[in-house]
C-alpha cells in the first residue's frame, strides 16, 4: 500500500465517449454568480416557449423540496409535542449542522480549494457536496459562492485525458476523481448558466471516459489508473468510481453499461461466505465492514437492489455496523464507514432509519468541537464534510442519496 508521508489514508486497507474539447472560460470573463440570483447577457435567461427563466424553474424545484421538508417537519412537530426530548435532539442536530457548515465554508480559499496537504481534490469535492446538502446551489443559497468556487477549482483540475486531479501531488488520485464526478454531477443538475452547463458536460464526459479506461481487468479500480498501477484494484476506490459514474448518468452524461456491469461483478467476486466484502479481488477471505457498507451503497446506486448477493451483504452490514458504538469494526475509519452505512440504512425506509438516525446524529453532534469542526483521521476538513453529509442525508437535496 502507498502511504503519504505524515497523512492518514482512505480505507484502502458501452461505447467510449469522445467528448468535445473543453474551452476554458477565464474566471474574470464568466458571468458573476450571486447568492440570490443569476443573469444572462441580456439580464435574464428566458426559455424559448414560456418566457420563464431557467433560474426560476430551479428555484421552484428548490421551493418544492423545501415545502415537502417543511410539511414533514410540521407533521413531525405534531408528534414531537408529546416527545419534547426528540424535539430537543433535532434542534441540537440543526445547530451542529449550521456550525459545521459555517466552519467548513470559512476554511475555503479564494481559489475554491480547502488548503489541506492531503487529497486536495477529494477534499474540495467532499466539502462541496456537504454544502450542496444544505440546499444551496451555485446560484442561490448562503453557500452559493463557496459551491461555485469549488466547482471552478475542480474544473480547473480537469486534464486532457479526463482525469480530475493532479498525479504529481496526489499519489491516490482516483479518490479525488470519483468524488469530483459525484460533486460536479450534482452541480450540473442545478446549474442555470448555459455556457457553464456545457463546460460541466464536457468535463464530466471526459471524466467518465477516463474512469472507463482506468478500470482494471477484474472490474475494479486502484489508487491510480490500471495502466499506472499494474492492474491493482481495491474496494474503497472502486466505490468512489461507481458512485461518481452513477451521479454522472443521473445528470444525463452517457455511461457505459459494460463498465458498470464489470464493477458489479467485481464486487460480487470479492464477496465472502459471511456476506462481507474483501479489501481487494487479490486478497479475498477476510471481510471488511467499511468496504461492505460502501459496496452495498454503490450497488444501490447501480440499481442493484435484488440480486442474490445483496441480502447477505445487508445482513453482514447490520450485524457488524448497526451498533454505532462498536468502533473497532470500522477498522479505524469510523466516518468513512458510516458515511456509506448511513446511505444503506436510509434506503431501507423510516422503520429502520429513524431509530438509527437518532443514535447516529446524537453521537456526531456530541463530538463536535467548539469551533464547529470535527476531528479524526486524515484531516478535520474530511471528517467535517463526512459528518455534514450524514447529518443532511434525509433533507433530500442531493439526488444521489435520495430514496
Amino acid at each position: 500500500m502507498i502511504r503519504e508521508k505524515g497523512s492518514g489514508e482512505f480505507p484502502g486497507g458501452g461505447v467510449p465517449i469522445v467528448p468535445r474539447s473543453v474551452t476554458r472560460v477565464p474566471r474574470e470573463k464568466r458571468i458573476r454568480r450571486d447568492a440570490r440570483s443569476t443573469m444572462g447577457h441580456n439580464g435574464s435567461m428566458h426559455t424559448k416557449h414560456t418566457g420563464k427563466t431557467l433560474m426560476s424553474n430551479m428555484i421552484d424545484r428548490r421551493r418544492f423540496l423545501r415545502a415537502g421538508l417543511a410539511g414533514g417537519a410540521a407533521i413531525a412537530a405534531g408528534t414531537a409535542s408529546a416527545r419534547p426530548a426528540h424535539a430537543a435532539g433535532r434542534a441540537k442536530w440543526e445547530e451542529a449542522i449550521q456550525r459545521g457548515l459555517e466552519w467548513l465554508s470559512s476554511k475555503q480559499s479564494s481559489r475554491g480549494q480547502w488548503n489541506t496537504t492531503v487529497y486536495p481534490t477529494a477534499m474540495a469535492a467532499l466539502s462541496g457536496t456537504a454544502l450542496i446538502g444544505s440546499g444551496s446551489t451555485t446560484t442561490q443559497g448562503p453557500y452559493a459562492r463557496q459551491i461555485a468556487r469549488a466547482s471552478d477549482f475542480l474544473i480547473s483540475k480537469s486534464r486532457s485525458n479526463g482525469l480530475i486531479g493532479d498525479p504529481q501531488t496526489d499519489s491516490r488520485y482516483t479518490y479525488g476523481h470519483g468524488f469530483s464526478m459525484l460533486f460536479l454531477s450534482q452541480v450540473l443538475g442545478e446549474e442555470g448558466l448555459l455556457d457553464r452547463r456545457e463546460e460541466l458536460v464536457d468535463v464530466l464526459a471526459k471524466a467518465v471516459e477516463f474512469s472507463g479506461n482506468a478500470q482494471t481487468e477484474a472490474g475494479g479500480w486502484g489508487y491510480v489508473s490500471a495502466k499506472e498501477g499494474n492492474d491493482f484494484d481495491e474496494g474503497s476506490t472502486t466505490i468512489t468510481q461507481v458512485q461518481g459514474l452513477r451521479g454522472c448518468r443521473n445528470a444525463g452524461i452517457p455511461v457505459s453499461g459494460e463498465v458498470i456491469d464489470k464493477a458489479k461483478e467485481y464486487i460480487y467476486r470479492c464477496k465472502n461466505p459471511d456476506g462481507g466484502i474483501s479489501y481487494s479481488s487479490r486478497q479475498t477471505g477476510s471481510s471488511r465492514p467499511a468496504i461492505t457498507a460502501a459496496a452495498l451503497a454503490a450497488l444501490y446506486n447501480a440499481g442493484d437492489y435484488d440480486s442474490e448477493h445483496v441480502p447477505d451483504m445487508l445482513k453482514y452490514s447490520k450485524e457488524t455496523l448497526h451498533d454505532i458504538n462498536n468502533g473497532a469494526r470500522a477498522f479505524g475509519h469510523w466516518h468513512y464507514t458510516y458515511l456509506y452505512y448511513s446511505q444503506v440504512v436510509y434506503r431501507q425506509g423510516d422503520e429502520l432509519w429513524l431509530p438509527f438516525r437518532d443514535r447516529l446524529y446524537d453521537r456526531i453532534a456530541a463530538e463536535q468541537k467548539p469551533d464547529g469542526s470535527w476531528e479524526g483521521q486524515i484531516h478535520p476538513v474530511y471528517v467535517t464534510a463526512c459528518n455534514l453529509i450524514m447529518l443532511q442525508i434525509d433533507r433530500g437535496f442531493l439526488p444521489i442519496y435520495q430514496r
